[in-house]
């Protein structure tokens, strides 16, 4: 046997571990996942059903945060996740005490995912992005390859982020990100689309970020004609709601 598996570890049915595979002690693996060889699953690691992971990804190491101290902590990967080469994703530290890369989510080669990151469902994050610690994505987003994520950055859903963004401030909802530094560069209109979201529905996407971006330079004051200008819908609640909740500081207008 030359696969690394310990006995203790809680393995689903259907499962292939291929050689030279290690897999600690305190895992959780569930039906019907793939873990290719050189692959390092370790303790904490809770893996969903249906996952790949392939060869050189190492699942749940220790964090590199400097104030971690051993405390118990977590990482866990949601259903029909593809985890691609040299992928990193690090476990939770006594912030969240958990790292969460969700559901139906495609994480490209050197990916790195850092302590206590939240990742929504349905994510996809390209060749070789980067996000520093306590960094929540959201579901539907799509980053670019080389991207790099500022530590405590949150990205709305269905947002979309061009490859070799540096994003230091948080990105809104439903929008392109591109350029340098970090700016709105429209509505994320083909992604929407491609989700369902009808033509009223982006309409209402647009005319809120037509008040926010382009209309105003001062944020409290688009939020606040937004509120009373914009119509009522869900997606304007969303938006708003992002923005009031975002201590870091939003990315900035069209130039």
């Amino acid at each position: 046997m030359l696969t690394n598996i310990h006995p203790k570890a809680k393995i689903g049915n259907n499962v292939i571990i291929e050689p030279f595979a290690t897999v600690y002690e305190d895992v959780v693996i569930g039906d019907n996942c793939w873990i290719a060889s050189n692959a390092v699953i370790m303790d904490g690691a809770r893996i969903g059903n249906n996952c790949k992971i392939f060869p050189g990804a190492i699942i749940s190491a220790e964090s590199q945060d400097l104030k971690y101290n051993g405390e118990y902590a977590t990482t866990v990967i949601g259903d029909n996740t593809t985890i691609r080469e040299y992928v990193t994703i690090h476990k939770g530290t006594s912030d969240k005490k958990t790292t969460i890369v969700g559901s139906n989510c495609l994480l490209m080669s050197y990916v790195h995912v850092a302590h206590d990151c939240i990742i929504g469902n349905n994510v996809v994050i390209a060749n070789l992005v980067q996000l520093a610690g306590h960094v929540f994505v959201g579901n539907w987003v799509i980053i670019e390859g080389t991207a790099a994520i500022q530590q405590f950055v949150s990205i709305g859903e269905h947002s979309f982020i061009a490859g070799g963004s540096l994003v230091r401030k948080n990105v809104p909802p439903y929008v392109k990100a591109a350029r340098e530094p970090l700016s709105y560069i429209g509505v994320n209109t083909i992604g929407l689309r491609r989700r369902g979201f009808n033509d009223q529905q982006i309409i209402n996407i647009e005319d809120i970020y037509r008040v926010i971006y382009v209309q105003n330079s001062n944020m409290t004051t688009a939020l606040r004609v937004a509120e009373l200008e914009v119509p009522v819908s869900d997606e304007k609640e969303v938006v708003l709601e992002f923005i009031r909740n975002s201590t870091k500081g939003i990315m900035r207008g069209l130039s």
